[in-house]
């Protein structure tokens, strides 16, 4: 399945903010148990000028997605886009409006503490393991990389001071106009980074906007010492942060579930997207028609080789190689291939393919109908070269086509399908990765008497088909349409019809799911979701 989510591994709030009584602040607290995070500003609160601030750490194992991306199961870079996702809770508070939200790549090793109090922030780290507005740990302080303490974390900016290294530093920003949002930004580029080890993976550090954030005047604050574990003299001077460029404006507060939360679907994920869409064109194989343009003349065609049951690399071919195809008409009885090679719609006699994945590889290819179109076609996957066709060579498979003829209408072609999950359970384990096979026919076929039954009956394949996934409880969507670039949700096909694979884990265990379809439709340039609903539940156990 093409969506992989990865749950943080650590997070917590750290704030400037005035304690409840309005003269220390919580700058020594910390939040790393709490099932919230939250992010605000607050100015002139106690006094002219005053500025509140907090802020969000969270971090993701990256070595988890080295070692999938190690295992096959992500693609490489440059396949694959990954999502930084917090979601929004509720809250009695008042929520701010059109909010910028920053993320950058946290530049120091931080601990994640075991406080919990975001409101009087009476959790401190005196002694204890945690991170907190001054602190990264309880046994270092904020620092950038030329060791200038810091307050309010430690980041990679496009400053030279904290720019440890010669490249590229990504910063990301989403705007919620409601405040209401869930935060989900690509950070793909920084994700990369991570893993080909530009950056140490320290998390992302989530905030208002330096323009947002309160205003304060006057030079930078100079830190002079600190004490590990004990409060400075100036601590509530050296825990302001300097910005002159800041906002008058407080914009409180926003508060995002933090992995703690009890809500399954509501923890802060990276998540994986990819679009792995197979169109394997084997079942509806047209001739070149004056009728279609150049795009929907070419056929897509994929040979998968299967050793043992296991999608395996063929050995003389691997990633790299080239392969050949070439296609035949039929012997006399359509029982094999017979003849010269056919010649194609470019005048060549055999077409290179391509690698795709372990143990795929495919081919497009067109071709011109005689007077009298042949009815059979046998493709033959072979080695060799496209500019030496007539050298011997190895043949891997040969498969059969019966090609269709494209022909126009004298009446509006009225999209209405049945559709079934033929192969569809009642129960899935957790840890199962099922495929799911979607029959699909037009609705108003209207057999008749001359009709013959077939073993297969015939099938419509959509070329573009989404699916969702939503808890029947509570029509909770958990798995949403994904039709955009990445088209992570999107249906494959082949000679058998549409398919595509879904990842229990993904799901929280012990409740009854649905699907629901979208077809894409090109006359009126929109998706139309299906009425149909397959249920089905995943168990709390593997077994």
């Amino acid at each position: 399945m093409p969506i992989k989510k990865y749950l943080a591994d650590a997070d917590n709030t750290i704030v400037n903010a005035f304690q409840s009584n309005l003269q220390t602040r919580g700058t020594g607290a910390n939040a790393g148990m709490a099932d919230v995070l939250e992010t605000f500003s607050v100015y002139g609160r106690v006094a002219s000028g005053s500025q509140e601030l907090s802020r969000i750490l969270v971090k993701f194992p990256t070595t988890s997605i080295s070692t999938d991306r190690t295992a096959g199961n992500i693609p490489a870079s440059g396949s694959v886009n990954f999502y930084l996702r917090v979601f929004n809770a509720e809250t009695s508070k008042t929520v701010p409006r059109d909010i910028d939200i920053v993320v950058h790549a946290v530049s120091q090793s931080w601990q994640e503490g075991v406080g919990l109090d975001l409101e009087n922030y009476k959790d401190l780290t005196d002694g204890n393991a945690g991170s907190n507005w001054m602190s990264a740990s309880n046994t270092a302080f904020w620092t950038d990389i030329n060791g200038t303490l810091l307050a309010g974390g430690s980041y990679h900016t496009q400053s030279v001071s904290n720019a440890d290294v010669n490249t590229e530093v990504h910063i990301f920003k989403q705007t919620l106009e409601s405040g209401l949002e869930d935060l989900e930004i690509n950070i793909t580029p920084l994700v990369e980074q991570w893993m080909a080890g530009t950056y140490s993976n320290y998390g992302v550090g989530i905030a208002l906007s330096a323009s947002q954030e309160a205003y304060v005047s006057g030079a930078l604050n100079t830190v002079v010492k600190r004490t590990p574990r004990l409060p400075d003299p100036a601590d509530s001077k050296q825990s302001v942060i300097y910005n002159p460029s800041g906002s008058t404006k407080s914009y409180y507060t926003k508060r995002f579930f933090a992995r703690g939360s009890q809500f399954f679907y509501k923890r802060p994920v990276i998540e994986a997207r990819w679009n792995n869409v197979t169109r394997d064109d084997r079942g509806s194989f047209y001739y070149s028609s004056s009728l279609a343009p150049a795009a929907d003349n070419l056929n897509t065609l994929y040979l998968y080789n299967y050793v043992r049951g296991r999608l395996t690399n063929i050995p003389s071919i691997g990633s790299t190689g080239s392969i050949m195809v070439s296609l035949f008409s039929g012997s006399a009885d359509n029982s094999e291939p017979s003849g010269s090679r056919l010649s194609l719609y470019d005048g060549t006699n055999s077409i290179t393919g391509g690698f795709v994945s372990t143990g795929i590889y495919s081919c497009s290819i067109a071709v011109t109908s005689s007077d009298t179109p042949i009815k059979t076609l046998y493709d033959v996957w072979h080695s060799g070269s496209a500019n030496n066709e007539h050298a011997s060579s190895l043949e891997y498979f040969t498969g059969s086509i019966r090609p269709k003829s494209l022909e126009g209408s004298s009446a509006v072609n009225t999209k209405r399908y049945f559709i079934n999950i033929t192969n569809l359970r009642n129960e899935y384990a957790k840890n199962e990765n099922a495929r799911f096979n979607l029959y699909i026919r037009n609705k108003n076929w209207s057999p008749t008497i001359y009709t013959k039954a077939k073993e297969n009956p015939p099938h419509h394949p959509i070329v573009s088909a989404s699916y969702r996934v939503f808890r029947v409880l509570d029509a909770l969507e958990v798995i949403p349409y994904n039709t955009g670039s990445d088209f992570a949700t999107g249906l494959s096909y082949d000679v058998s019809g549409n398919y595509f694979n879904v990842d229990m884990e993904l799901l929280d265990p012990g409740y009854e799911y649905g699907f629901k379809f979208a077809f894409y439709d090109e006359e009126l340039n929109s998706w139309t979701e299906q009425n149909n609903i397959f249920k089905f539940r995943v168990l709390d156990d593997e077994y």
